[in-house]
């Protein structure tokens, strides 16, 4: 089953680049696993009522290992394509290659993850706020900053019902506590939403350059360094070229940063859907008189999640040859 959710999550990345509805359909029953695990704790008790028939814990532990595979597995391909790897980001990825490799080893998911509760309800709750991060903007074209929020939200709700039957009865103070350990585990992640990799978003093409082909949508050559006196006075173009779902329409930025200090943020409208991704681009006319140093332009969306990032050089002006004076 672990290599089956590995596949079908790799074969559903590639669907969707290329537009096709099984990936949509792959994403639909993803999201009707865990709506059925949410719904089968409230039809278990019912048909212990009314039949005195138990489904052993065991059978649903099983179930539920299986949609955190699927799950896991499904994202894994989105956010290793859309990851930052010189960023905080790769974190965060390699939390969910921890995460996927463990809800396949039998071993240490039973033995270790499952008996600890409040260590099993937030791994359960971080594989449900995975792949909603990729549902929801393939499934309803929410924008990243919308999925963000939304699956923070939802992650919380839905892992409660789904780990009803996981604690134990008699301990008025465990679900209020797990309520708050869901809660700021939702908080910590939002205050670290720059490290999460924006999954619907790939950044195909970023390049820095001083001519551009405004109606091919080209850049011209790409450039790591620039003088001061050329920075002045030709400006210069930030390239991007995104990818993303179908009908997903989001607003991303550039920020132009100097020495580690933002001094311009520029605002551009993107649409999902296209082969080579979404072309768009700022210009920057407008430099501090003293542009001498180390710079950076960060593509990142509105909620701050970084998409990709380009790094550049300001030289000082070259020193000015006086001519001979004459005899």
């Amino acid at each position: 089953m672990a290599v089956l959710a590995f596949f079908s999550g790799v074969a559903s990345f590639f669907l969707v680049e290329r537009k096709e509805a099984l990936a949509q359909l792959i994403a639909v029953l993803l999201l009707l696993s865990w709506l059925w695990f949410w719904l089968d704790n409230w039809l278990h008790e019912r048909i212990q009522q009314r039949f005195g028939v138990t489904i052993p814990a065991t059978a649903e532990r099983f179930a539920l290992q299986l949609v955190h595979q699927e799950s896991l597995f499904f994202a894994l391909p989105f956010f290793l394509a859309a990851t930052s790897w010189d960023h905080a980001q790769a974190g965060f990825t390699l939390l969910i290659i921890a995460c996927a490799l463990i809800s396949v080893i039998d071993p240490v998911y039973y033995k270790k993850l499952a008996p600890r509760r409040t260590l099993f309800a937030v791994f359960h709750a971080f594989a449900l706020f995975v792949v909603l991060l990729v549902i929801l903007p393939v499934l309803l074209q929410l924008s990243t900053s919308q999925s963000l929020a939304t699956a923070l939200i939802c992650a919380a709700a839905f892992s409660l019902p789904a780990l009803g039957r996981l604690l134990p009865n008699g301990r008025w103070w465990r679900l209020p506590c797990l309520l708050l350990l869901l809660g700021a585990l939702g908080l910590l992640l939002w205050q670290l939403r720059s490290a999460i990799p924006a999954a619907a978003l790939r950044l195909t093409s970023i390049s820095l350059t001083q001519q551009l082909d405004t109606e091919q949508r080209k850049p011209g050559r790409s450039i790591t360094s620039v003088d001061e006196t050329s920075l002045h006075q030709q400006g210069l173009y930030s390239f991007t070229a995104i990818k993303a779902p179908r009908g997903l329409r989001e607003a991303i930025y550039h920020l132009w940063i100097h020495n580690g200090k933002e001094v311009d943020r520029i605002k551009l409208d993107i649409s999902g859907g296209r082969a080579g991704g979404y072309r768009a681009w700022s210009r920057k006319q407008n430099f501090p008189a003293r542009a001498v140093g180390k710079w950076q332009i960060k593509v990142v969306t509105a909620s701050g999640q970084l998409i990709g990032i380009n790094r550049f050089v300001v030289t000082p002006a070259p020193a000015r040859t006086t001519a001979p004076a004459d005899a």
